[in-house]
């Protein structure tokens, strides 16, 4: 087994996105967020006053609302060093709308966003760079927005940066409509299980994509695919340990939920923060529920502090 470097830079790589929240009353609230940069945010406020960085890796474009964006993730206090401009180019929009029992749904704008054009020709980031991180996450929705000859190299580079002591996790996070279909998110999907270090899937989307009839089932197939380590998010029924060693005991405090964006993020985030500061798997789970907890009770992918 490949002996594991130490956790001091991590990297979330993926789509930042313009958010519109819609209110009641037809108006709309504007924010910044998309699945790894949540997580990413979450990391550093978790990770605040360690000697941990955390960064975050995507493509913008040259408008105001890139502008925006840039300034939002600098913000809260993450590393824009490998955040790379496309003259001419825009970031993706979505809206959310919230029904009465805090599930949402989303419109999405982004065919055209300049995250898709990420490691390809004419960048300034490249795979070298990553090599310099200690801990690299990417989703699902990292891997669907780009191209294939791209998603093949970083499927090539993800196997050599595990195989160099670096820590690769990953979450399916799966959202039907970015993927060209079924087959090949499947494909791709599997294949990032098999070269991950920390899986953290959510039960709900592994059941979408690969037909399994319950988490156990889920948990069954990652394990057959080399999955070893993780925690798999089964909403308010708590993780399951991927590794199969602990069980996870439910709060008995049941959480009121207002909105249930960026809740897997948010797991992620704690999660992996208990991680890198060398916590066990249980406290890393305890960690990712709480946190995962206290962002569905207010509304938003980014609450306040």
């Amino acid at each position: 087994m490949t002996t594991k470097r130490p956790i001091r830079k991590i990297a979330c790589i993926g789509e930042v996105m313009i958010e519109l929240i819609a209110h009641q009353d037809g108006s709309a609230r504007v924010g910044v967020a998309g699945d790894t940069y949540n997580t990413a945010v979450y990391l550093a406020r978790a990770l605040r006053g360690s000697d941990i960085t955390v960064s975050y890796v995507t493509a913008l474009g040259t408008d105001p609302y890139s502008d925006r964006i840039l300034t939002a993730v600098q913000s809260h206090g993450l590393d824009t060093t490998y955040i790379e401009r496309r003259e001419g180019q825009m970031p993706g929009l979505y809206a959310i709308d919230t029904d009465a029992t805090g599930e949402r749904s989303f419109s999405y704008w982004r065919s055209a966003a300049a995250a898709r054009q990420l490691f390809s020709p004419g960048g300034t980031v490249s795979f070298d760079d990553l090599d310099g991180f200690d801990m690299v996450l990417l989703t699902g929705i990292s891997m669907a927005i780009l191209p294939p000859a791209v998603r093949a190299a970083l499927l090539d580079w993800a196997q050599r940066f595990s195989a160099a002591g670096g820590t690769l996790v990953y979450d399916s996070n799966h959202r039907p409509k970015l993927w060209e279909d079924s087959a090949t998110a499947r494909d791709i999907n599997t294949q990032m299980w098999q070269r991950v270090d920390i899986a953290l899937p959510s039960a709900d989307d592994e059941q979408a994509l690969f037909g399994d009839a319950g988490s156990d089932a889920v948990a069954a197939r990652l394990r057959g695919l080399g999955v070893t380590n993780g925690a798999m998010k089964r909403g308010e029924e708590g993780p399951l340990d991927l590794a199969g060693a602990h069980v996870f005991k439910t709060p008995a405090e049941p959480i009121k939920v207002v909105d249930t964006t960026a809740a897997g993020d948010s797991f992620n985030a704690g999660y992996l923060a208990a991680i890198a500061r060398g916590q066990t798997a249980p406290e890393a789970m305890a960690a990712g529920h709480a946190l995962a907890g206290r962002v569905i009770a207010a509304p938003g992918a980014i609450i306040p502090e």
